[in-house]
């Protein structure tokens, strides 16, 4: 079960409001370490528009937002990165003239320890640096069996490529806890599959995940734990299998 006490991250009475509208109205959930726990609701039930209040590129109409029982909700994006918080985008945001490799690397920015003169002037602790995390994002490739394309240009790859690349950026900041807003949209069930084995190992490594999707098989093969969403309300939280058959979640999909 998903509790507050064993969460890294946790949203209280969370609520966000455009003029008069709830967009995010009084939701609570918790994300705990070590599993991944779903997020569910049709087109516009306000999924992505909670990851975004976690990630501060929306402000809280009201409620709280916590990490590690410390209140988040007014932090901004390069400080939650840097506390540990990555996530992925409905709609990938990668460099598309960039190689692979380099947008891979991106992703060791918040690790970086060189300062900007010792980068500059290519002094020995700043080469060792970008050496080890090349090393690392070489070993992120050959994870998501993509080895072959680190020098090819991102945006010339397929759809299903490209999303992998954003998903090893989030995982190349050594996240805490990770957002995942619709990882597998678009990919056949063995590409779907192969990505749910590396979410499992990325949660058995103590990584707390949160992860938005569409694709009912997936989220029942990967989630401990789901919430599910609708008009901005949650409407049910539990075990997958006995959310997708709560009359409530099936009446907000199927309109019956």
């Amino acid at each position: 079960m998903s509790t507050a006490t064993n969460a890294i991250l946790r949203l209280e009475q969370v609520c966000r409001r455009f003029g008069g509208v709830h967009a995010v109205n009084e939701v609570t959930l918790s994300v705990p370490a070590g599993t991944i726990t779903g997020l569910i609701g049709p087109n516009g039930a306000g999924k992505t528009t909670v990851v975004n209040l976690v990630m501060g590129l929306l402000h809280l109409s009201s409620g709280r937002v916590l990490l590690d029982g410390a209140d988040i909700s007014r932090a901004e994006a390069p400080a939650l990165a840097q506390a540990g918080v990555a996530r992925t985008f409905q709609n990938i945001r990668l460099v598309p003239h960039a190689t692979v490799l380099d947008n891979i690397l991106a992703g060791y920015h918040r690790h970086e320890t060189a300062g900007f003169w010792a980068n500059l002037l290519g002094l020995p602790s700043a080469r060792a640096e970008a050496a080890a995390h090349e090393s690392k994002a070489v070993a992120l490739l050959e994870r998501f069996d993509m080895p072959m394309l680190a020098e090819h240009r991102a945006g010339g790859l397929s759809y299903g490529h490209q999303r992998r690349i954003e998903i090893m950026r989030a995982l190349a900041m050594n996240p805490r806890v990770l957002l995942l807003d619709e990882p597998v949209a678009g990919m056949n069930d063995a590409e779907a599959a192969s990505l749910g084995q590396i979410f499992r190992d990325v949660a058995a490594e103590g990584v707390a995940v949160l992860l938005i999707e569409h694709n009912m098989r997936f989220v029942t093969s990967v989630c401990s734990y789901l919430y599910a969403l609708s008009s901005g309300r949650l409407i049910a939280e539990g075990a997958p299998d006995a959310v997708l058959k709560d009359a409530g979640v099936v009446q907000a999909y199927l309109g019956t």
